[in-house]
């Protein structure tokens, strides 16, 4: 099982290099194969800041309701080529990190160690 610590470090690294992917494999090109990546990798730094988790800074957003988001953004990446058509000219970067993120949720904890309790008296 993955910690929400490693988690959230992990939504950092993909956010970052889902934004940079179509640069560093060669398909920036301005249409959806770049786009997709571009857009999630940005909403993912975005959502991931405002997480209740450890590395999150605003802790407005419930860790389980992130990893939905999560599971969402993963699915649709990994779709994107077939759902967008642009799956004759690249694929397996989306499939690929689609798939990685996908795995990375269902092997996430559900809670966090920021989980609130009450004092005992």
């Amino acid at each position: 099982m993955i910690p929400s610590k490693t988690h959230a470090v992990l939504d950092y690294v993909v956010g970052i290099l889902l934004i940079a992917a179509p640069w560093l494999l060669g398909f920036a090109d301005d249409t959806a194969a770049t786009t997709v990546p571009v857009i999630l990798g940005a909403s993912t730094l975005v959502y991931s800041l405002f997480t209740d988790y450890e590395y999150g800074l605003a802790k407005m957003l419930p860790y389980k309701a992130h990893l939905t988001i999560d599971f969402i953004a993963g699915t649709v990446l990994l779709i994107s080529p077939w759902l967008f058509g642009f799956s004759d000219r690249v694929y397996l970067p989306h499939v690929i990190l689609g798939a990685f993120e996908l795995a990375a949720v269902l092997m996430s904890r559900k809670s966090t160690s920021l989980v609130h309790r009450p004092k005992q008296a």
